[in-house]
């Protein structure tokens, strides 16, 4: 990927320019600077378009970011994992998992051959098709168990199809009616 900085303002922004289809903002920690990720051909002119028109939701998830990090201060950091807290993450996760995975591979008609379980810094989940490995972020042991359900169904529904298309929406639609609503508000957490 190649990178830039843009100005917006007082605003520094940092641009990612690569193989993707659409424009993505982070508000990254632990500054709540702004990263975008953007298609090679979109003009810089279209992403601070792109930035000002996001006005609002970066100013909240900078308010999310910075409660975040003042938890963090206090104590409950959702940063710092004992080995402890990562085993009864772990353990806990592995028990919903198992269940899940018993209503959902079948919906699905696809099994994944492996599941692994780790902290990641961007994402709740990732899959591979090729090898039909997924893998799942271990903070979702600290949300609502609604929200490992929709990463999982999510990532199974990868197996099928790549990518977030007319195919990909049409399974979600499918096999988890209320998939969208859940990724929204899945979206609110931050994950530091």
């Amino acid at each position: 990927m190649r990178t830039s900085v843009l100005r917006c303002g007082e605003e520094t922004i940092q641009v990612k320019r690569g193989a993707v289809k659409n424009l993505y903002l982070r508000v990254k920690p632990p500054d709540g600077h702004i990263e975008v990720t953007a298609p090679q051909r979109v003009s810089d002119g279209m992403i601070l378009d792109f930035v000002t028109s996001k006005g609002s939701w970066i100013s909240h998830a900078r308010s999310r970011l910075s409660a975040s990090i003042s938890a963090g201060s206090q104590g409950g950091s959702p940063t710092s994992w004992s080995d402890e807290d990562l085993a009864l993450a772990r353990q806990s996760m592995q028990r919903q998992l198992s269940a899940l995975l018993d209503h959902w591979v079948p919906v699905v008609g696809r099994a994944p051959s492996a599941i692994s379980l780790r902290l990641m810094s961007s994402r709740w989940g990732s899959c591979t098709p090729a090898t039909r490995r997924i893998r799942l972020n271990l903070e979702l042991a600290r949300l609502d168990p609604r929200f490992l359900e929709y990463v999982l169904v999510h990532e199974l529904t990868h197996l099928y199809v790549h990518g977030h298309g007319p195919e990909f929406r049409r399974r979600m639609d499918l096999y988890l009616p209320g998939w969208k609503a859940l990724r929204k508000e899945l979206n609110t957490h931050v994950i530091v």
